[in-house]
């Protein structure tokens, strides 16, 4: 079934919406979930509440691009489920292991607490991401967006683990500057 038909089956409130979202998006979902919480059943409760979320925003949203807006969705929840759980020791796996990586390049004079400068940082992130080749963006994608391990991004495009690592940090270092840039250090 079209994306376009899954959102309209959300704005006619019609359950086979869900469904649908779950044969189509399920393992992606899962896959994301799985990545940041390690965790089989805490996973498949993420993706469950995935949908019930799902399904109490559209409508009103309309998201022009599903997979993106329903991953969106799935990594939140799955962030704020991870925060919860291990509030005071992090856990080590994909998910922490990326946001070390991501740790060394990104500003720590951004209050996460303000919204406005969350969206402006998120702004000029994917204006970073747009001025990359297709290639880099993808595997960036899929190393801090989906919390892919490197093993299965290499896999994924078919590249050895140090190429996919030494890809990762010359974007890395990149999107330092560009941040240094934007005047996002001092």
């Amino acid at each position: 079934m079209e994306d376009s038909a899954i959102i309209g089956l959300y704005w006619n409130r019609d359950d086979n919406a869900i469904l649908q979202t779950r044969e189509k998006y399920g393992a992606y979902c899962l896959k994301i979930s799985q990545n940041i919480l390690g965790n089989p059943s805490d996973s498949e409760e993420n993706v469950n509440d995935t949908y019930l979320k799902l399904w109490n925003t559209i409508p009103p949203e309309r998201p022009k691009h599903f997979p993106a807006y329903l991953g969106k969705i799935a990594r939140n929840l799955a962030i704020n489920k991870y925060k919860a759980k291990y509030a005071q020791k992090r856990l080590a796996n994909e998910f922490s292991a990326s946001l070390d990586e991501l740790d060394l390049c990104t500003p720590s004079n951004v209050n996460v607490e303000n919204e406005a400068q969350i969206k402006e940082l998120g702004r000029i992130i994917s204006d970073f991401l747009y001025e990359q080749n297709e290639e880099v963006r993808a595997v960036f994608v899929c190393r801090y967006f989906d919390c892919d391990s490197v093993e299965a991004i290499a896999d994924k495009f078919g590249f050895s683990q140090s190429k996919i690592k030494s890809m990762l940090m010359r974007t890395r270092t990149k999107l330092r500057r560009y941040l240094e840039q934007e005047g996002y250090y001092e």
